[in-house]
């Protein structure tokens, strides 16, 4: 959706109320998310109400041993955000339409929020709602590489040559899902832990370079024989047919541009985050119902706070 779309169809924090309420009760009927009755009752605060940035109305429960007040937003990553939920929206457009990601800085001065606090907060609260979870096992021809993010890098693999960058590793199915994963090292038990968890028993071939944890980490994972492809970059091959990794690497390289084009410079801390963005959206780049699906998942998000953000667990 594009927001021009998106600014015609949820021209007022009304109408986007009323979509958030759609999104987290479809079949129309209103619960309670404390006590799960639908006894509940719309309410509307008086129209000289002083605070202003409270919503125009809300839900009281009728169950006698509840009473909870309640709205669309209570209890989800909505939830006590100052900012209007038009910013919300437009803020969602921006990052699902922006290839390269879009950073909090460019949000603050697209949206015309006060302060780059705000904007990065709202920034990493979209992106926890785009953290996949499970994915379907990847089938068909699977591509699977390393790269490395962060500071200076000589040489490949692991040891003294990897100094102080951070380890990624790309797992893409040709034509199909990308899942891109932070790990603190490329031992063949770290890869064949990763291989089970995202590649189907079936998969018609699973295609590496000659990075040596590889050829032990198929075997770990099941993936035996003529099934695991590898492709000798050393020896300035790059292309044997189907034997490739093209794919993946243009999915780091799409990644790397973005840190470098729109972010400059990330947190290593919130490293997957940014990681999850990118395989998000990669992963919707041709959807168009992405906007519908992201806007539900934040509905099912519970409040994430700065504190918890910003904690060294974060």
């Amino acid at each position: 959706m594009d927001i021009r779309t998106v600014t015609e169809k949820f021209a007022t924090d009304e109408q986007c109320l009323q979509y958030i309420q759609k999104m987290r009760w479809p079949d129309g009927i209103v619960r309670c998310p404390t006590c799960g009755t639908d006894k509940v009752k719309r309410y509307e605060r008086p129209k000289n109400e002083k605070n202003k940035n409270r919503r125009a109305w809300f839900f009281i429960c009728l169950e006698p041993s509840c009473r909870e007040q309640f709205s669309p937003t209570s209890g989800t990553i909505f939830h006590d955000s100052h900012l209007p939920l038009i910013v919300w929206f437009h803020a969602i457009t921006l990052m699902l339409n922006a290839k390269k990601g879009i950073s909090a800085k460019q949000l603050q001065r697209d949206l015309g929020i006060g302060g780059y606090k705000t904007a990065w907060y709202l920034n990493h609260r979209i992106r926890e709602a785009m953290a996949e979870g499970a994915l379907h096992p990847m089938g068909g021809i699977v591509e699977i590489d390393e790269t490395y993010i962060g500071g200076k890098h000589h040489g490949h693999g692991q040891g003294p040559h990897t100094g102080n960058k951070d380890i990624v590793i790309g797992i893409r199915q040709r034509k199909g899902k990308l899942r891109l994963i932070h790990t603190d090292n490329t031992t063949s038990e770290t890869l064949a832990k990763y291989i089970r968890e995202n590649v189907a028993h079936d998969v018609e071939m699973v295609v590496t370079d000659e990075f040596a944890p590889y050829p032990g980490a198929m075997i770990r994972a099941g993936v035996h024989g003529s099934k695991h492809k590898t492709i000798k970059h050393k020896a300035g091959v790059y292309v044997e047919g189907d034997v490739h990794t093209n794919t993946v690497e243009s999915a780091f390289s799409l990644f790397k541009r973005g840190v470098i084009g729109s972010f400059h410079k990330i947190s290593i801390k919130h490293l997957q985050r940014y990681l999850d963005e990118f395989g998000y959206r990669f992963n919707r780049r041709e959807a168009p119902d992405a906007f519908i699906e992201t806007v539900a998942r934040l509905c099912g998000f519970k409040p994430l706070p700065f504190n918890v953000l910003t904690s060294e667990k974060a």
